[in-house]
């Protein structure tokens, strides 16, 4: 046991460090999580329409829909503003991070990311006529710039359709973002600046020291976006979706990648590295993404794109948190007699019903405790199998709303699900599956006082 953490931490801490201190990386995550308020404010919409429309439609319910119709509008409303155009926030929040995290100014990098996102969107969109439109609207159309390209259809030109604006073109944000914001950040850093006096007030000197690096960096976008457009005829963010952010997401409905991601997201906290936090570009590009398309998708009433997204794994694996350490508080409260243990659950209960899990991390703790690092490892890992398959074989729905990440297990599932009470059930199952695999682990813990368990880490 001993060979194998010291192998571990020889070889997987130091790449888990490194990617945790790269940059670039860490202002993606947190231009994710900056967006959380948008996210929550989008999906309880979707939610609310779900429970006042939706199902109530399904079962006949037509008064209670007509009464609901006004928060049913302003549930629209809020859609619109949030998830139906996400994009646009984690452009602006990447942008941000990203220049903070290299010294620079955070609002001129949002704006500089902003601006360069929407260079890249392509400004057309397809409409179709259909036979209730009169001759003088479709004449209207065409009359505002709209070519048509087939007998009822009509691509219209200099406009951006929400499509190209939800999380369909989160890549696009990603890497022009990135490209423009670092051309910023290099110029600020080489102080190819305009100098004004110190007489001048602080905000218009600021908004001159950006001037030249922000019109250089937009330009250079601009360049990349009108050659690209010349050789190949397409919008380069289109390009982008159809064969970087598409392919990518694909990959993530695989069971090998799921597991894995799984995998080392347990290794990493068993060595007090936060997991989540540390592969947070992974997990939000590609299954964050994923679960933004199934949230569209049941706002408008059509079959989920992806079976397993970002919330998968918190509904059915890190229950109490990562590692599914709710069955370890509940475990030790239970069955050990260690007043130490004992004590440190107690205070732990209360946290990881609400999916906060450092105070059992670290005060019992789990982070190199050789004694759980089985358990701690393999539970999740066996969880997501098993979830990954059920879902996959449509025994449950997938999870199509994000819901609070502190919402306690089992209502957890049921809500992401869409009120599926199946997949409360399969977060059950797995619970009592992680409490057995738990369970001799505790009791071995249970037989050890402090310095023997001690002397076993060692």
């Amino acid at each position: 046991m001993q060979a194998v953490m010291n192998w571990l931490e020889k070889y997987l801490v130091p790449i888990a460090t490194k990617i945790g201190s790269i940059r670039w990386l860490v202002a993606l995550r947190d231009g994710f999580i900056s967006t959380m308020p948008i996210t929550m404010a989008g999906s309880l919409a979707t939610l609310l329409n779900a429970l006042l429309n939706t199902y109530p439609a399904q079962w006949g319910w037509t008064g209670f829909v007509n009464a609901m119709q006004p928060v049913i509008a302003i549930d629209g409303f809020v859609w619109n503003g949030t998830l139906a155009i996400f994009a646009i926030f984690f452009a602006a929040m990447f942008g941000y991070h990203l220049a903070v995290n290299y010294k620079a100014d955070g609002l001129g990098g949002s704006l500089v990311s902003l601006s360069a996102f929407f260079m890249s969107v392509n400004t057309t969109t397809s409409l179709t006529l259909t036979k209730s439109l009169s001759k003088g609207v479709q004449k209207a159309f065409t009359d505002a710039g709209a070519t048509a390209v087939a007998d009822k259809s009509i691509t219209v030109g200099g406009l951006f359709s929400m499509s190209q604006l939800n999380s369909a073109s989160l890549f696009t944000a990603m890497i022009f973002g990135g490209f423009s914001v670092a051309i910023y950040i290099w110029l600020l850093h080489k102080d190819i600046t305009i100098k004004m006096p110190d007489s001048v007030p602080p905000a218009v000197s600021k908004a001159f020291t950006a001037l030249i690096p922000s019109m250089v960096a937009l330009y250079a976008v601009g360049i990349v976006n009108y050659i690209f457009n010349k050789i190949t005829g397409q919008v380069f963010g289109d390009w982008l979706n159809a064969t970087i952010q598409a392919p990518l997401l694909k990959a993530g409905q695989g069971a090998g990648m799921v597991i894995l991601v799984a995998l080392l997201v347990q290794l990493f906290w068993f060595f007090g590295i936060h997991g989540p936090n540390v592969l947070a570009p992974i997990l939000e590009s590609i299954w964050g993404t994923s679960q933004l398309a199934n949230i569209a998708a049941f706002k408008d009433g059509k079959p989920m794109p992806y079976l397993w997204v970002r919330n998968s794994f918190d509904i059915y694996a890190w229950f109490g948190g990562s590692g599914g350490t709710i069955v370890l508080i509940v475990g030790i409260l239970i069955f050990s007699h260690r007043a130490d243990e004992k004590a440190v659950a107690k205070l732990a209960l209360a946290p990881g019903i609400f999916n906060i899990n450092e105070p059992i991390m670290f005060g019992l703790p789990i982070v190199l405790n050789a004694i759980y690092f089985i358990p701690f490892i393999i539970a999740p890992v066996i969880n997501v199998t098993i979830a990954y398959f059920v879902t996959q074989a449509g025994w449950v729905n997938p999870v199509q709303i994000a819901v609070p990440w502190i919402t306690p297990p089992v209502l957890f599932a049921f809500m992401a699900t869409g009120l599926d009470w199946r997949a409360a059930v399969l977060a059950i199952v797995n619970i009592v599956i992680a409490f057995f695999i738990w369970l001799p682990f505790i009791i071995t813990s249970n037989r050890l006082d402090p310095a023997a368990e001690d002397e076993v880490a060692k």
